[in-house]
């Protein structure tokens, strides 16, 4: 863990993060800094209901995305570059990540229907200064902005 004093409690990560922009601009030394969140929470949003149909399509979706990029290879770096390979690579890229995409949901289907996003917060943010530097760090944040 970090060692310093507490220069500043903050709500939020950006007004922390602002705190620390503010003495970068200011020539503040600030390889010593750190932003240190206190009380942290995972924090999981439900975003939709999970169906064969959706898996199907994010799977489709992710498959054609890895099919284009291995399209892009064939078509940049092949011998003979042919645009319908690359073609037909992302429509195959597509259906093999449908096919596992409904197989993965197949078999987690019992144990989560819906899609969700996770995201570790925290109930507050201090900025921690080293204690020799402290009160530098005070002075260059009550000097009005530029």
């Amino acid at each position: 863990m970090p060692r310093g004093d507490v220069l500043g409690t903050y709500d939020s990560y950006l007004e922390a993060q602002q705190v620390v922009d503010r003495l970068v601009r200011s020539n503040f030394e600030v390889s010593a800094l750190a932003i240190i969140g206190n009380d942290l929470k995972s924090v999981e949003r439900v975003t939709g209901k999970m169906s064969y149909g959706r898996a199907a399509i994010t799977g489709a979706a992710t498959g054609a995305w890895f099919g284009l990029f291995a399209g892009t290879v064939l078509f940049l770096f092949g011998t003979s570059p042919n645009v319908a390979y690359a073609l037909a690579v992302i429509l195959i890229g597509a259906a093999f990540g449908m096919l596992f995409g409904i197989v993965r949901y197949s078999a987690s289907r019992r144990r989560k229907d819906y899609t969700s996003t996770n995201q570790v917060i925290a109930s507050n943010y201090q900025v921690l200064v080293p204690s020799a530097q402290l009160v530098r760090a005070q002075e260059l944040l009550q000097r009005p902005e530029v």
